[in-house]
């Protein structure tokens, strides 16, 4: 089959020699999906920029030779490479919300894409736009196009970068991680539109991920990429079926994780009834209430101690607004009873000596840990809330240990701050801040999902291990139906509020019951 692109012996190095990209061949066939997997720094962007020479300028190409229509891209004037960026090879970027403009409408911006490589006149060129946004699945869109990115939701933000993508029906189309942003039904929708898209353009994808459940979904061909070499190729099939490299066998294996179930007999420790969070919508001069915004409504559950419950659903199911209410952070009616000890009913000077057995790990640890603050800091501010009579050399030697069961080192990390540290560690340093008080039940909000699936592993494996050794609960949320399958006990199911489904995770993703679980499901491999 004839490649529309090859790579050809490619090596990549920064100015203070260190080799990023070392010595390799990738072929795109045309009309094909060839899929680029690997943990970041593996040299998997690098090797998709190099193609339309956006390299950064630090980075220095030492070999090697990139061909298309016969040329080679890497000695071509920057003149002609211009002309086919956007044009004739095309790219999707992770974030759609960094990559559209704020303050032009989206019109402008597919117009803008369309018109550097095109003489158009404007009626033909509004009625490519409106095409390209109706192909994408905007027609809502289509006829309102003065709006802008900030307007839209992630799946929709995404679509319009996907319409600026074909405008000029290209040859092939680099995704650089284009789903990894999105809730799970989100993702699944611009997967299939992708696929979609390409059959009927018969065009080439380059897709980049670090998720083997998304490329399984779209990718005829498969090159695993570690420490900037391909250690190994071949298709789909091949890959997941009969993986050779012992680290393709652990990405693969990372996919296809089941909780062991959890047999102890153990104590009720948090029950949740008829709990409702419920927006008052007010209008009017005197803001009279009119409705209301049903963010959780009824909702009932239970958690035993070390056990874990995994919450799903997309954006706007209510999962943040479930978690903010059992923290006391946002008003609620029903029950939270933690310990047989209703926190609806209590007074606001008693809740201190609860939260301390509540603890929360947010997704994203960088935002979450102050940059001002170096480690040692961070987790005595909580000691000094909860425990104000430690003694210095206590409160030192909690840090310790606590860092030291994180899998970091007093010594090594104890005076550095957030920027210092890789996303996984950061995320430990998070897990220790929670962790270093002692609770009872840990909520863990995304915790893995800005992570490498290997560093993902890592964490979930951690967790696992501190669940065991201190009886831990976890209340997990994730989007991402292969993490909670692999760490949950329960599973419960949110839309718009409402409970959908709420059973063992063995019925859930074995029997669901709705088409929205089932459609959830249907992003595991």
């Amino acid at each position: 089959m004839s490649s529309i692109v090859s790579i050809n012996n490619l090596s990549i190095s920064f100015k203070n020699n260190q080799k990023v990209v070392n010595n390799i061949n990738v072929d795109i066939p045309k009309g094909k999906t060839i899929a680029i997997v690997g943990e970041s720094g593996s040299g998997k962007t690098l090797s998709a920029l190099s193609i339309l020479r956006l390299l950064p300028s630090s980075a220095i190409i030492e070999k090697g030779s990139i061909n298309y229509n016969q040329k080679d891209l890497l000695n071509l004037p920057i003149k002609e490479i211009e002309k086919i960026r956007g044009n004739k090879i095309s790219t999707i970027f992770q974030e759609p919300m960094s990559s559209l403009n704020p303050l032009h409408t989206i019109d402008k911006q597919i117009k803008e894409v369309i018109t550097t490589h095109n003489n158009i006149n404007n009626n033909e060129l509004n009625q490519r736009v409106k095409k390209l946004l109706r192909e994408v699945n905007l027609d809502d869109l289509s006829n309102r196009q003065k709006i802008y990115s900030y307007e839209l939701s992630g799946g929709q933000r995404q679509r319009v970068m996907i319409a600026m993508s074909i405008a000029n029906n290209p040859d092939l189309l680099i995704a650089d991680e284009p789903t990894t942003a999105l809730d799970v039904t989100v993702q699944l929708q611009i997967l299939e539109l992708l696929k979609k898209i390409q059959q009927e353009r018969k065009m080439s994808i380059m897709f980049i991920s670090h998720n083997l459940g998304v490329v399984n979904k779209i990718a005829d061909y498969i090159y695993v990429m570690k420490d900037g070499k391909i250690i190994e190729s071949g298709e789909k099939s091949e890959i997941f079926n009969n993986p050779k490299e012992d680290y393709t066998k652990q990405l693969v294996s990372f996919q296809n994780q089941k909780r062991q179930k959890n047999n102890l007999e153990s104590l009720e420790i948090l029950k949740i009834n008829k709990l409702k969070v419920w927006y008052p919508i007010k209008k009017g001069i005197f803001k009279k209430t009119i409705d209301y915004v049903k963010a959780i409504d009824d909702i009932n559950f239970t958690l035993n101690e070390r056990e874990t419950i995994g919450i799903v659903g997309e954006s706007g199911s209510g999962k943040t607004s479930l978690i903010l209410a059992i923290l006391k952070l946002i008003n609620s009616s029903g029950q939270i009873e933690f310990n047989k000890i209703n926190l609806n009913s209590i007074k606001k000077n008693k809740l201190k000596d609860l939260r301390k057995n509540i603890q929360i790990v947010f997704q994203d640890p960088y935002s979450s840990l102050s940059p001002r603050m170096n480690v040692e800091e961070i987790l005595t501010e909580g000691l000094e809330v909860h425990f104000p009579k430690l003694s210095k050399n206590e409160k030192q030697k909690k840090i310790s240990d606590i860092l030291n069961e994180t899998g970091m080192n007093y010594e090594r990390d104890h005076n550095k701050y957030p920027h210092e540290f890789s996303g996984g560690q950061r995320q430990r340093i998070a897990i220790a801040r929670a962790l270093i008080l002692k609770p009872k039940i840990l909520i863990l909000d995304e915790p893995t999902s800005a992570l490498d699936i290997t560093i993902q592993n890592q964490i979930l494996n951690l967790l696992q291990n501190l669940q065991d050794k201190y009886a831990l609960s976890y209340i997990f949320i994730s989007h991402d139906m292969d993490v909670i399958r692999s760490v949950s006990d329960k599973v419960l199911v949110l839309k718009t509020g409402k409970l959908i489904e709420y059973d063992a995770a063995e019925i859930i993703f074995n029997k669901p019951i709705s088409n929205y679980t089932k459609n959830l499901i249907r992003s595991v491999i």
